[in-house]
């Protein structure tokens, strides 16, 4: 990261990180100052606004430290058999509690073979995708995500329904700070580095993303090369 991209991700970061905090303090502030003119409504509506700017307060923090631990070249993945089946299970229920006017469908051929990836890495993938699809899919829309395996290599495709990418946005969604104007993307918070983080992680481990969006539908497929087939596994995968 040369000075210039330093000096525009701390400026980036910085803007970011005052808007979750500057609600937090402001909400405490109020029920501290007014809590005996406050009912019981209101109290669990700024209680509520803290945790989800808390929340967004830890993402930020974890996608920022993602972001510098990928241009650190000591990193070293630990690439190990991962089966995609139980993680993506486990990532999901935990989602489904942050978005509970989603749906979650999950197709994966209990057949599919494991892939060689580095499973915390992986996780991270997998968790970044799904609630990207939460969070910009429609209200009570259905969450999809299924896979299939062909030719030394396994396919995870996370879909939503809602506003479609215009497909001159399809490179510009992956690159660092990117935030597509859009309806949908004016109201949803983002700090646009989840995408970033992913596809660079993805690339780390031999593997590719892509994205298509068409038909008020919107999928990123995954494609990790299996573990069992250690040239393909150092291949990119094919389109």
């Amino acid at each position: 990261m040369n000075n210039n991209d330093y000096e525009d991700f701390i400026s980036t970061v910085s803007h970011e990180l005052r808007t979750p905090l500057t609600s937090i303090r402001g909400f405490s502030e109020t029920m501290l100052n007014s809590w005996d003119k406050l009912d019981d409504e209101n109290k669990k509506k700024f209680l509520k606004i803290i945790v989800e700017q808390s929340n967004r307060l830890i993402n930020l923090i974890e996608n920022m430290l993602s972001v510098t631990k990928l241009h650190n070249e000591k990193e070293n993945l630990i690439f190990r058999e991962v089966q995609i089946r139980p993680i993506i299970e486990t990532i999901t229920s935990i989602i489904k509690n942050q978005y509970p006017d989603k749906s979650f469908k999950i197709n994966i051929n209990v057949n599919t073979p494991p892939i060689l990836a580095d499973k915390d890495k992986f996780q991270q993938i997998i968790t970044n995708l799904t609630e990207n699809a939460a969070k910009y899919g429609d209200l009570n829309s259905i969450i999809e995500i299924s896979s299939h395996f062909d030719n030394g290599y396994v396919y995870i495709d996370v879909s939503n329904s809602g506003i479609e990418i215009d497909k001159k946005d399809y490179e510009k969604i992956f690159t660092k700070f990117s935030r597509i104007d859009n309806p949908l993307t004016r109201k949803v918070q983002g700090s646009g580095l989840g995408l970033y983080i992913t596809k660079n992680l993805i690339e780390k481990m031999n593997g590719k993303i892509s994205l298509n969006s068409e038909n008020h539908k919107t999928t990123f497929e995954v494609c990790m090369p299996l573990a069992n087939i250690e040239k393909q596994a150092r291949d990119i995968c094919k389109q």
